[in-house]
């Protein structure tokens, strides 16, 4: 059975180098064989401020409902993304304010300090562009950013396991720097599809792109 692969990227910038990042790795996915969607955060019509938290319901624009169907048909999620001040872009962070919701990605139970995990059975992976150098990244800043999203909000909601490829540093890179790691992203996608297990009780494919 084929494994479904949904990739997000989350640069706000549709020219951006982590959209090409982004189609390198759909294009291998693609060659493997793998069922692949694409929600592309620079395209897609939706408002990132979650206005009233949970104590009144904002209604998902259709872009989201659709992006809810497409993580509940997916394996495996792939983000790319900058590392902007640390953690990642506005964008990206109102997209999982507002998709990622209880009753969909947890749920509190009453009387408990605990919570079930809504989005088991799906791993992730990580792709992380940034300025700073990975070395410094991880002994200065202890890599806050990135536990910020494979623990505090995948791991939290169920996904696991989530892999990290850092692509640093971006600023004073050579085209030969970018267009290596663009082969990687290639590489990398074509290699998913061997390692993603279809999930139990996977929906049919959705059969339309973001």
């Amino acid at each position: 059975m084929k494994s479904n692969i949904l990739v997000i990227n989350g640069h706000p910038d549709p020219q951006s180098y982590c959209k090409a990042l982004t189609e390198a790795y759909v294009k291998g996915a693609r060659q493997s064989g793998s069922s692949v969607e694409l929600i592309d955060l620079s395209h897609i019509q939706f408002n990132p401020n979650l206005q009233y938290g949970y104590r009144q319901r904002t209604e998902l624009e259709p872009d989201l409902v659709r992006a809810q169907e497409l993580i509940r048909w997916a394996d495996h999620l792939v983000f790319v993304y900058p590392t902007w001040w640390g953690v990642m872009p506005a964008i990206l962070k109102g997209f999982i304010d507002r998709v990622f919701l209880p009753g969909f990605a947890m749920k509190d139970r009453e009387d408990s300090p605990l919570w079930d995990k809504l989005l088991k059975g799906r791993s992730a992976h990580i792709i992380v562009t940034m300025d700073t150098p990975r070395w410094y990244n991880r002994f200065i800043y202890r890599h806050a950013g990135h536990r910020v999203m494979k623990s505090n909000i995948l791991k939290f909601c169920g996904v696991s396991p989530v892999r990290i490829t850092e692509i640093s540093p971006i600023k004073g890179s050579t085209e030969a720097f970018r267009l290596k790691w663009l082969d990687k992203l290639m590489e990398m996608g074509m290699k998913q599809s061997a390692r993603t297990k279809p999930h139990a009780g996977q929906s049919a494919n959705p059969n339309q792109q973001v």
